[in-house]
């Protein structure tokens, strides 16, 4: 969940963990003056500890998501420790907020093969996400297309671009 205040984003983060089985992955505030929790269990846990959470964010939540089946690679991309080895292509997905590149790394991982390289969640970047994938240009290419059509009514993809071979200057600051 992602929340337009830090106070209710804390309030509504301990309501949820408080109402529910669930485990709590993440909750930071982020800028600009935004708030993010990020817990996982079982489907109907989790289900049942957004709508708490969301009874006590009110108005002051922005999205929510639960993702069932969760591909394995997004959260070690989500806390940097995904281990990649070459960098065929790389396709980077840039979205609105934090939480839809969540969501954005889990229909690329799902949709083709490519290897997630990072899932960076709003820190310096004005509220935004990005997603960094590799893999083979098609496959790049395929799991971006899949993300903008499966995100195309909600409007959360700002930008992208795949990089065919980048230079090695451009690897090196992405590890």
């Amino acid at each position: 969940m992602e929340f337009k205040s830090i106070p209710l984003g804390i309030e509504a983060t301990d309501e949820m963990l408080k109402s529910g089985n669930v485990e709590l992955l993440m909750a930071s505030p982020l800028c600009p003056g935004k708030y993010v929790s990020i817990i996982a269990g079982d489907v109907g846990a989790v289900e049942a500890s957004i709508k708490n959470g969301s009874h006590v964010g009110g108005i002051f939540v922005l999205e929510s998501y639960v993702i069932p089946n969760i591909h394995d690679d997004v959260l070690p991309a989500m806390l940097g420790a995904g281990e990649i080895s070459d960098v065929k292509s790389l396709g980077i997905v840039e979205t609105i907020n934090a939480i839809s590149s969540i969501l954005v790394a889990d229909i690329c991982a799902k949709a083709a093969n490519v290897e997630l390289i990072e899932i960076r969640i709003a820190r310096g970047l004005g509220g935004k996400g990005f997603v960094l994938i590799t893999g083979e240009i098609s496959s790049v290419k395929s799991a971006i297309q899949t993300a903008k059509n499966d995100m195309a009514e909600s409007n959360l993809i700002t930008s992208y671009s795949v990089i065919a071979s980048p230079h090695k200057d451009i690897r090196n600051i992405l590890f």
